[in-house]
């Protein structure tokens, strides 16, 4: 069993930066790799950034070049470095962890932690 518990959501200005963290705890050992997902209002589940043990960012097109995903695997947590935010960003951002092949579950999901970006 994994727990992921997401912090640092809250309301930005437009042009502005936001970092969202990712606690892990349970068997984190058996995590093979982590990613942030976001849900607009009345839209689906999107990928935002992933990150593959050890080291492979990816990321999607729509945040390349502004939001930084980074894994800090002896603190057991995720980043996600929001910069020159845009009002499309707003969304309840999710943190995942994708299991090892064989595990129990194939992956876990936080809570979410809302991003609202608005002048």
């Amino acid at each position: 069993q994994v727990y992921l518990a997401e912090s640092g959501g809250g309301l930005v200005q437009p042009g502005g930066s936001l970092r969202l963290s990712c606690t892990a705890s349970g068997s984190v050992s058996d995590i093979n790799a982590m990613a942030w997902w976001r849900a607009a209002p009345g839209k689906e589940r999107e990928l935002v950034a992933s990150i593959l043990n050890p080291v492979l960012p990816n990321y999607a097109g729509s945040v390349k070049g502004r939001f930084t995903i980074a894994r800090d695997i002896a603190k057991n947590m995720l980043y996600l470095q929001m910069n020159s935010l845009k009002p499309e960003d707003t969304a309840v951002y999710y943190c995942n962890a994708v299991m090892r092949p064989g595990y129990m579950k194939n992956d876990y999901w936080g809570q979410g932690t809302q991003v609202t970006v608005s002048s």
